[in-house]
């Protein structure tokens, strides 16, 4: 059955990795839902964050498949409730129609937003939070002529996770312990 995932990818900041990812959703006919790539909490190691919609046996081997990529350091998959997780959302609306039809500051309250630009011509809102929440205000925007609308990828943290900075600390502590047995 299928279900949303977020797959969560510790790479190595190379040219081209994004495109051989790419391809192995494309060979598998993977619609890829939301992509986010940022540093990380660790110098030099760069994080995908992925959204799917297939069953975990997909994901599952397709986690697998991008461990296999040589820049490659980890890949997690998660189910919803597994993380924590928002989404930017920007709304450009006409200053006057918003202005004299909607109590401003009671739509910003109620919906977690707060104006980052006014101009005499337009406002643009901001406000966070999963893509339902993004959606409800789009829909009480709309009558006001909501001129534009983007939201970003999503941002995740695993919940259960103590952290990849640990996790590689962890790993190369347990390589090098097994170079010094192998050296003996």
């Amino acid at each position: 059955m299928k279900k949303e995932y977020t797959i969560t990818v510790y790479t190595e900041n190379q040219v081209g990795l994004l495109t051989r990812l790419a391809i192995l959703f494309s060979r598998r006919k993977i619609n890829i839902d939301s992509l986010n790539t940022s540093p990380s909490e660790v110098p030099g190691i760069h994080r995908f964050t992925i959204v799917i919609n297939e069953s975990e046996d997909t994901v599952r081997k397709l986690a697998r498949q991008m461990e296999k990529q040589v820049e490659v350091l980890r890949a997690f998959y998660n189910a919803g409730d597994e993380i924590v997780w928002q989404e930017l959302a920007l709304y450009k609306v006409p200053t006057d129609e918003i202005a004299e039809k909607v109590q401003v500051e009671r739509l910003l309250r109620e919906f977690g937003a707060r104006a980052v630009v006014i101009r005499k011509d337009y406002t643009v809102f901001e406000t966070t939070g999963h893509r339902e929440e993004t959606d409800r205000l789009i829909r009480v925007l709309e009558p006001y002529g909501l001129i534009e609308f983007v939201r970003s990828a999503r941002v995740a943290i695993i919940k259960a996770s103590k952290g990849f900075h640990e996790q590689l600390t962890d790993f190369q502590q347990v390589n090098s312990r097994q170079s010094t047995v192998d050296s003996q």
